[in-house]
């Protein structure tokens, strides 16, 4: 019986981010976010929306260290990014209000999914810029992972 306990749990285990690939993502996001010259918080959970890595840079608005967790965390919950939210939470469409859910969830980009060998792992949050900019690091982050899967 604890055998199989056991196996299962390492299989389990298994299938979320390490802390290694974790650092590796916040890297990624911390470089892009200096490529474009913007402070960032970068926020990296594992698959069950449990904080892993998490970086502030310096100048990085204190308000984002949260709404970074919540865009991750919120990723892993609707295994989607968090731009394919806005639309579905406007007033009158399908999921008006989900940001009052689970804690606070966000509904605007920044978060990302990430998934390993079509299984979800994680997430990866970024907010201090514009959208677009959180967008374009958690992109960057994200790719972080894929790139470390390639070259394994």
């Amino acid at each position: 019986m604890y055998l199989l306990a056991s196996a299962r749990l390492a299989a389990a285990m298994s299938a979320s981010l390490t802390y290694a690939q974790a650092h590796r993502i916040l890297d990624a996001g911390i470089a892009k976010a200096d490529e474009i010259g913007q402070p960032m918080n970068v926020a990296v959970v594992d698959d069950g929306g449990h904080l892993l890595a998490f970086g502030r840079m310096d100048g990085a608005i204190r308000a984002s260290i949260d709404i970074s967790i919540r865009k991750a965390r919120t990723s892993v919950l609707m295994n989607l990014p968090t731009a394919a939210l806005t639309e579905l939470v406007q007033p009158g469409a399908e999921l008006y209000g989900l940001e009052q859910t689970a804690g606070g969830m966000v509904a605007f980009g920044g978060g990302i999914p990430l998934y390993r060998d079509g299984e979800l792992v994680g997430a990866v949050g970024v907010s201090a810029g514009s959208v677009e900019q959180d967008v374009t690091v958690a992109t960057a982050a994200a790719e972080a992972l894929e790139a470390a899967v390639l070259s394994a």
